[in-house]
C-alpha cells in the first residue's frame, strides 16, 4: 500500500488550473509540488496567486515548464492549457518523456482517436516507451454526456436511440472559454464567427458521440454534424470573467448528431450561458435512452 502522498504538478493556472489547485489543497494524500505558468505569474507564490493560506506547507513558486517539469519530479502533471489534441500534443509529449503521468483537461483528449487517430497512436507509444500513462478527462466531455451514457446503456438489452442534454452555466470559466463561446459579442458577430470558424463553442461532440458509438458497437455512417446558435440576453449579465449587455450574446446553444446507416441515433443538446439563473434557466443533466428497457 502506498504511504507517500501523490505528488502533483499543475501546468496552466487559468480558471481551470486554479480551480484544480484550490480543490487539491483541500484534499488529503496529495501534495502540489510544482506549478508551471507564464507571463506575470512567473516567480509568484502559488498561494499568493490563489489568495490561499499556505499554513505549514512548503511554498510553491510558479516557474516555466522547463524549470518545473523535470524527470520524475512528480507522479502526475495536470495539464490545463488548451482544448485540442493537436495543440496539446507537444506539451503532453514533453511531460511523458520526463517519465511523468499526464492528466489532460483538453476536451478532445477525452477520446482523441475520434479526430486525431495518428496522434493518439503516437501518444500511446510515447507513454508506453516511458512507462507512464496519459489520460484525457473532465466533466464534459469525459463523463456526463458520454461515459455516463455508456454506463447507463449497460442496463439495456438493446439500444435504439440516445439523447444527452446538459444545461450548463459558463460563469466559472475563464477568458479563453468566454472567447470560444462568443460571450459579449453581437448576434451578427457571433454568426460571422461561426461562419469563419473563429468561434469554437463547445469542443467535444465528435469525441463524445464516437465514444458512445464505439462502446455500443455502432459504426457512424458520416462525420458528426453540429449546429451552433447564439443565446441572446435581454438583461445585462456579468460573471467573474465575462460580461454581456442586454441584446448581446450571453451563451451558445450547440447540438450534435451521430448517424448510423443514415439514421439519427445519437443526439446531443448543450446550451451554455453565463449567469443562467438570472433569467430563470435551471441547469441540469439529462439522458434519455430509447431501448429495452427505456431509460
Amino acid at each position: 500500500m502506498r504511504k507517500e502522498n501523490v505528488k502533483v504538478i499543475i501546468w496552466g493556472l487559468g480558471a481551470m488550473g486554479s480551480g484544480m489547485a484550490d480543490m487539491l489543497l483541500k484534499k488529503k494524500g496529495v501534495d502540489i509540488v510544482g506549478v508551471a505558468g507564464r507571463g506575470a505569474k512567473l516567480g509568484k507564490s502559488m498561494y499568493d496567486y490563489l489568495k490561499t493560506e499556505r499554513g505549514d506547507r512548503p511554498d510553491v513558486i510558479i516557474g516555466t515548464p522547463e524549470e518545473v517539469i523535470t524527470e520524475k519530479a512528480a507522479d502526475v502533471v495536470l495539464l490545463c492549457t488548451g482544448s485540442f489534441t493537436k495543440s496539446e500534443f507537444d506539451r503532453i509529449k514533453f511531460i511523458l518523456e520526463k517519465k511523468i503521468n499526464v492528466v489532460s483537461s483538453a476536451e478532445e483528449m477525452a477520446y482523441p482517436m475520434a479526430q486525431e487517430p495518428e496522434l493518439s497512436k503516437q501518444l500511446d507509444k510515447i507513454a508506453k516507451d516511458n512507462g507512464v500513462t496519459v489520460l484525457g478527462t473532465g466533466i464534459n466531455p469525459g463523463l456526463i454526456m458520454d461515459l455516463l451514457v455508456v454506463i447507463m446503456t449497460g442496463c439495456c438489452e438493446e439500444v435504439e436511440h440516445i439523447i444527452a442534454r446538459r444545461v450548463n452555466s459558463l460563469s466559472p470559466f475563464g477568458p479563453a472559454v468566454m472567447h470560444e463561446q462568443g460571450i459579449g459579442i453581437t448576434e451578427e458577430e457571433f454568426r460571422e464567427g461561426v461562419k469563419n470558424k473563429t468561434l469554437s463553442g463547445h469542443v467535444g461532440f465528435p469525441e463524445s458521440i464516437q465514444m458512445i458509438a464505439d462502446a455500443i458497437g455502432w459504426k457512424l455512417s458520416k462525420p458528426v454534424e453540429q449546429s451552433m446558435e447564439p443565446i441572446v440576453t435581454d438583461v445585462d449579465r456579468k460573471s467573474p470573467h465575462g460580461f454581456a449587455k442586454a441584446g448581446n450574446v450571453a451563451g451558445c446553444a450547440m447540438k450534435g448528431f451521430g448517424y448510423v446507416d443514415g439514421e439519427l441515433k445519437i443526439e446531443m443538446d448543450h446550451p451554455q450561458q453565463i449567469e443562467p439563473e438570472q433569467v430563470g434557466v435551471q441547469t441540469g443533466d439529462y439522458v434519455i435512452i430509447k431501448g429495452t428497457p427505456n431509460i
